[in-house]
């Protein structure tokens, strides 16, 4: 019988932490802490592939799962020495979701489950407090109605609070019982009315509606969202946790709280974290109420008056601290743990690897092989590549003059500007305008996380640095500022208030999510400074890495930048993006314009030492690197203007009248010029185009290698070839200029000719093209373009809907298509090595600063990848995770 209910509590367990696949992240881990022997609330878990099954067969349950549900139920009253459903000393349990990758907010809990009009009162009498059993069950009706019923939780608000005004009283804590009564009374006719059916009074009931409510929520849409945003396969599905509740909100010497064993945010070797008093663990995560720290040192870090937990509870905190010790070394990673006090007694109710910025990411990575905990090779395995670049973009200039209007909680460091928005929906709507904006809400909530992620920032008027919105923005890079208590959010209204300030929507505010500073305006930034940490890891990736990595640029800045990065080559040149400054472009336009090779000839020479002093500043700043430099690529008509006004514009310029101008753009006027006149066919046409550029490569090589005794060895790719033939016509012109300006100036020229393999035809025919051909270059952009039949520019618009459907696991454009387009580049290397057996490969798409594209390229046997400068850190921690036969990282 196929075992689908997996136990833990009392000292023991059926599951172990290597078990997440089966038993999810919270299950491993539970079962894991209970055989380490940690206090443990007993309980069970429902595996993962209980989801799939679940899914499969139209949302129907194994037939054994019932009974085995039944039989861990009753191996938890044996431990706790209660039963569930008893009307006089209930077991009440919490319901919980636990994916094999954390998805913190993303899925649904209940908590309190088995309250009803008999048990509440058997709980009054057992625990001696009445008003704690009212309290415990209007918590769990809200939850549970929300949750499995699908009644939204701002109806209970609403009652709540009118509860509250009715009674004088502003904070929850200054019910009564029988306040907390009537309010149960409320809630319970709310439901009705609002689903047509009494609140089910049954325990068994319950349980099942939520562990139903659980497993639905795995395709709920944020739920969805974020496993879109983080890579986390469909199939996967969600385990249930349920577990025997222990009570934080029992009185004064209970307490629920979250900690990481270091701090998330700068990675100090410090604990770090949060509790509430007479509180449930949602209360925390949620934000509903501002949380006081754990540490002393927190406490005065933060300013805060409210006491520490290791001030009025130092006995248990003493607990806690040895269990984050025991944990830390135990996992040998960070760890983000959940506890909760009954009573003066600590229960763990979750440890799991702590969600971390990239810059504490690389410090606990260091730190812990300083420490012995791992080696070097663990180090460079742990961090997520795509992650840094959080580190490589600016932060606020420190002299730069700024208003500060109120100060919060420094929740997920970094700067971030933009106009101010309420919604998430706005935020998102904004975003994918070209706005930057800045998500303001009082909390966020996991319904918010597709415009938490368009934002920029977050700012929130609640909530403490363990809450929902700093948890999430931390593993997004987001800055956040969170629990910012003088602000005043209005969104009905669209205004942020603080102290007589008034913020309106659509009007700009700065976040500081390093310090907590709100400031007016847009503050400016400056470049980040990469040492310490980052410069110690990286050079321990680049020991294992086989794989180069090179930059895609054409100007000084970005080549600098990217040799700064660590960048061992330009990958690829685009030539035409030289012809749009100034005075070129007026002998761009000349030379399209003409009607005659001398008239081209005669424009290209007004352009060629431009280039030639380009190259010289390139070969400078690689200093002997490898510069690949694509021969002209676009069709002619992109450097034509579009408008009337415009082209009358250009032929004054040129002296020539605005109709030729428009006559010439007809002429050049393509139905599809991505399969047009453009790439070596530009070539064929006009070789006097290629000869200029072949020449003022050539020239710069000479100049640098005079000036400077370096050996320059540029690579001439020629763009989109599709035969062999096309490649050899345009190899022997670029051969015949180098002949002649190796002879004009005296200096040896070494080269390679190569090209850019884009379209399938010349990936199926790479034997024939490689015999002339010394590099082939993937340009997988126009590669995955002409595989898929997709348009680049137009297919937007669908591909997130092939995405829901399952059609495309990810965005093609964004990773590269392993199946298609990587089988290509496959066929390419075995045929093209096959005629010339030192073929350099590599490619130059934006796929290759993608982490996933960069290990296909590395299991692929490619010699190197290329993209944009800030991708250049990414890509080779990447190919080092790669050349350790491991798996991506990727949370």
């Amino acid at each position: 019988m196929a075992k689908w209910v997996y136990g833990f509590g009392g000292g023991a367990a059926e599951g172990r932490a290597e078990m997440r696949n089966l038993l999810g992240g919270k299950g491993a881990n539970l079962a894991e802490m209970s055989s380490l022997g940690l206090p443990v609330p007993p309980g069970f878990t429902i595996t993962t592939e209980v989801c799939t099954a679940y899914y499969d067969d139209d949302r129907r349950y194994p037939a054994e799962l019932a009974g085995q549900v039944d039989a861990a139920l009753v191996a938890i009253e044996r431990i706790v020495g209660v039963r569930f459903g008893d009307a006089d000393s209930p077991l009440l349990v919490s319901v919980r979701s636990g994916a094999r990758a954390s998805m913190p907010g993303m899925m649904d809990t209940v908590l309190n489950l088995g309250l009803n009009d008999r048990t509440v009162i058997g709980l009054a009498r057992s625990s001696g407090d009445e008003r704690f059993a009212w309290d415990s069950f209007r918590r769990f009706i809200q939850m549970f109605s929300n949750v499995v019923l699908d009644v939204d939780h701002h109806h209970f608000e609403e009652v709540l609070e009118l509860r509250k005004e009715d009674l004088g009283v502003q904070l929850d804590t200054e019910l009564k019982a029988e306040d907390w009564r009537a309010v149960v009374a409320a809630y319970k006719k709310l439901v009705e009315k609002r689903t047509g059916k009494p609140f089910p009074q049954e325990p068994r009931e319950q349980l099942w509606g939520a562990i139903g409510a659980v497993f639905s929520s795995w395709m709920n849409q944020r739920a969805i969202t974020y496993r879109r945003l983080h890579s986390i396969p469909e199939e996967w599905g969600t385990a249930v946790n349920v577990q025997a509740m222990v009570f934080g909100n029992m009185g004064e010497d209970c307490a629920t709280g979250v900690a990481f064993t270091r701090d998330p945010s700068t990675g100090e070797n410090r604990f770090y974290g949060e509790y509430l008093v007479n509180a449930q663990g949602e209360d925390v995560v949620a934000g509903i109420r501002t949380p006081q720290q754990l540490t002393v040192a927190g406490k005065l870090a933060q300013k805060s008056d409210a006491a520490s937990m290791e001030e009025t509870m130092p006995t248990v905190f003493g607990e806690l601290a040895a269990i984050r010790d025991r944990l830390e070394r135990h996992y040998r990673d960070m760890q983000d743990i959940e506890f909760t006090v009954q009573r003066g007694k600590l229960y763990m109710l979750q440890t799991r690897n702590g969600k971390r910025t990239a810059k504490a990411a690389l410090r606990i990575a260091v730190d812990m092989v300083r420490e012995g905990l791992v080696d070097r090779r663990e180090a460079v395995a742990r961090i997520v590549p795509s992650s840094l670049d959080q580190l490589l973009h600016p932060t606020l200039d420190p002299k730069a003059a700024r208003k500060v209007i109120a100060k919060g909680l420094p929740a997920s460091p970094g700067a971030a500007s933009g106009i101010i928005v309420f919604s998430a929906d706005e935020a998102e709507k904004r975003a994918r305008g070209g706005e930057k904006v800045v998500l303001v809400r009082r909390e966020t909530s996991p319904e918010d996380i597709h415009g938490m992620h368009a934002a920029e920032g977050i700012l929130t008027s609640t909530g403490g640095m363990t809450s929902h919105a700093a948890v999430v923005a931390r593993g997004m890079g987001k800055p956040c500022v969170a629990g910012a208590g003088d602000v005043r959010i209005d969104s009905s209204n669209g205004t942020l208030s603080v102290r007589g300030t008034t913020v309106r929507a659509g009007e700009a505010i700065t976040l500081d999510g390093s310090t907590g500073e709100i400031m007016l305006g847009v503050v400016p930034t400056v470049q980040p400074d990469l040492s310490g940490d980052f410069v110690e890891l990286m050079a321990w990736a680049d020991e294992v890495r086989t794989l180069q990595v090179r930059t895609n640029a054409e100007t000084p800045a970005d080549a600098a930048q990217a040799r700064k990065f660590g960048a061992e080559g330009i990958g690829l040149c685009r030539t035409e993006h030289m012809f749009f400054d100034g005075d070129r472009i007026v002998a761009v336009r000349e030379m399209i314009l003409a009607d005659d090779e001398k008239s081209r000839r005669a424009a290209l020479a007004k352009i060629e030492p431009m280039q030639t002093k380009d190259f010289v500043e390139l070969f400078g700043i690689m200093a002997g690197l490898p510069v690949t430099i694509r021969l002209l690529d676009p069709p002619l008509h992109e450097f034509l203007p579009k408008t009337h006004a415009e082209m009358a514009e250009v032929a004054k310029d040129l002296g020539v009248s605005a109709q030729e101008v428009e006559a010439r753009a007809a002429k050049l006027h393509e139905f599809n010029p991505m399969l047009g006149h453009r790439g070596v066919r530009l070539g064929i046409s006009y070789p006097e185009i290629y000869e200029m550029q072949a020449r003022a490569i050539f020239r710069a090589v000479a100049e640098v290698q005079k000036s400077r005794g370096a050996t320059v060895v540029p690579e001439i790719m020629i763009p989109l070839v599709a035969t062999a033939r096309e490649f050899e016509l345009m190899k022997a012109v670029v051969d015949q200029v180098a002949a002649e300006v190796s002879q004009m100036s005296g200096q040896k020229l070494d080269y390679l000719v190569g090209t850019m393999i884009e379209l399938p035809r010349a990936a199926l025919r790479a034997g024939d093209i490689a015999r002339a051909a010394e590099f082939f270059s993937f340009g997988t952009n126009d590669l995955t373009q002409t595989t898929f039949g997709l348009s680049r520019d137009d297919s937007a618009s669908f591909l997130e809907r092939y995405q829901q459907r399952g059609i495309f696991e990810h965005d093609p454009f964004a990773s590269l298509d392993t199946e298609g387009v990587g089988e290509l580049i496959e066929i390419a290397r075995e045929r093209g090595r096959a005629s010339r057996p030192d073929l350099k490969l590599g490619i130059c798409g934006e796929h290759g600063g993608d982490p996933a594209s960069v290990f296909f390229c590395h299991k692929a046997g490619l010699d190197y990848v290329s993209c944009s400068p800030y991708r250049v850190p990414i890509a080779r921690l990447a190919a080092a995770q790669a050349a350790l036969g491991g798996s991506l990282k990727t949370e």
